[in-house]
């Protein structure tokens, strides 16, 4: 950590200045110190806000993992400042951590049953991207009515999904309901990244559980192809939530 830390250079970035362009060549990666930014990404001639960053968040890691040209562009929206560290040095320091991540984790991305709509270098820069969090019996890894910032994948352990009562007159809006439960190898929390709306449940870890962390600006950037599949997903959702509340509770419709 020290020799990224002592490699590193701040830049100082002023309101509307073009971080990074996509197409460029990647010559820096940056991890914001503060500030905030928007992400687009330019398909078929027309650019799309992605997201955003405040005050918090990196990027530019791509290009330099892979050689390849800028995958957005990453507009700052306020002043603000960044840290940069060069090409030659990423790849030295991070490069060659990654490859140990890779070969712990790579199998097991492969094994996903969502993921296989992506090619195996998209799969490979999921294993690159993700991080990893432990979480103690009982403790609450999503609070329902919380806005989302991450997606999480199951590498071991049980979680419990709940939703608190609602629509029923006759019981306590606030007891929560159990839905269903995941395992490894199965997912969570990308129902508020897909509708764009607060989290529509809670979730507790049963025993020690172990996850595969994705913050939102990746999961938005890397798995646009899976988003189908996950859109399908609702559809599921909203018949559980049928059976036990007699509604759906809307969770599908992002202006509710």
């Amino acid at each position: 950590m020290s020799q990224v830390l002592d490699a590193m250079f701040e830049k100082s970035v002023e309101g509307g200045e073009h971080v990074i362009d996509q197409g460029d060549d990647g010559d820096n990666f940056y991890v914001i110190d503060w500030g905030t930014y928007d992400i687009y990404v330019k398909c078929e001639g027309v650019g799309r806000c992605v997201g955003t960053y405040d005050n918090r968040g990196s990027f530019g890691e791509l290009a330099l993992m892979y050689n390849t040209p800028r995958a957005a562009t990453i507009i700052a929206t306020s002043p603000g400042a960044v840290w940069g560290l060069d090409r030659v040095t990423f790849r030295r320091i991070i490069v060659k951590n990654n490859a140990k991540k890779r070969r712990m984790y790579e199998s097991f991305i492969e094994s996903l049953p969502f993921l296989k709509s992506l090619e195996l270098s998209e799969r490979l820069k999921v294993v690159d991207v993700i991080g990893t969090k432990i979480y103690k019996d009982g403790e609450q890894i999503i609070a329902q009515g919380d806005m989302a910032d991450c997606f999480f994948i199951i590498e071991s352990g049980e979680v419990k999904i709940t939703m608190k009562r609602k629509g029923k007159q006759d019981v306590d809006e606030n007891e929560a309901v159990e839905i269903t439960r995941y395992t490894r190898g199965q997912y969570f929390g990308e129902l508020a990244l897909v509708t764009n709306k607060p989290r529509a449940a809670s979730a507790f870890a049963l025993g020690t559980v172990k996850c595969l962390v994705m913050d939102v600006q990746a999961f938005e950037r890397l798995l646009g192809p899976c988003m189908e599949i996950m859109k399908r997903n609702i559809a599921n959702y909203e018949e559980q939530l049928v059976a036990l509340f007699g509604t759906n509770m809307d969770i599908a419709d992002p202006s509710a």
